[in-house]
């Protein structure tokens, strides 16, 4: 396994996942997939537009952290949060690299390429996204998700 688990908060409060992965595609794959596995947890099955939004986020974040954060030696960090009052659902991905991600006239993609879409991806997708330095070293990107009501498990 890539890392543990945070413990889970009590039904009232807004509850929160945390985990440590590889900083590797397997490791992203794995991120994409506990996020999918939480939100059903959450009252939010995969099939659902919340469910799907925020997976997609996080398959995105992961990979770009895994592709453009990464520095030997050192894992990311996934951090999801809901917030039981409003729905929204935080995504907060940690990596080692203080290089900010570029995004939208720093980089153009052409119509052939295979890369250089996942932040306006995010943009796109997310309310809102931006990034932060982290202490003592590395940045933190983070998109909020704006969850439909949850369904009963």
């Amino acid at each position: 396994m890539d890392g543990t688990a945070s413990k889970e908060p009590a039904a009232t409060e807004s509850p929160v996942f945390a985990m440590r992965f590889t900083s590797s595609p397997r490791g992203a794959r794995l991120a994409r997939h506990l996020t999918e596995c939480r939100m059903a947890e959450w009252g939010y099955p995969r099939a659902s537009d919340t469910s799907a939004t925020v997976s997609l986020l996080v398959a995105e974040l992961a990979a770009n952290a895994v592709q453009h954060g990464r520095v030997p030696g050192r894992d990311f960090h996934l951090r999801l949060t809901l917030d039981v009052r409003t729905r929204l659902i935080r995504i907060e991905v940690d990596d080692a690299s203080t290089r900010r991600p570029r995004f939208g006239s720093e980089t153009v993609a052409g119509p052939e390429d295979e890369s250089g879409r996942g932040l306006l991806l995010v943009a796109v997708l997310a309310t809102r996204w931006g990034t932060l330095p982290r202490t003592p070293v590395g940045k933190t990107v983070w998109a909020e998700v704006a969850g439909d009501p949850p369904q009963a498990p």
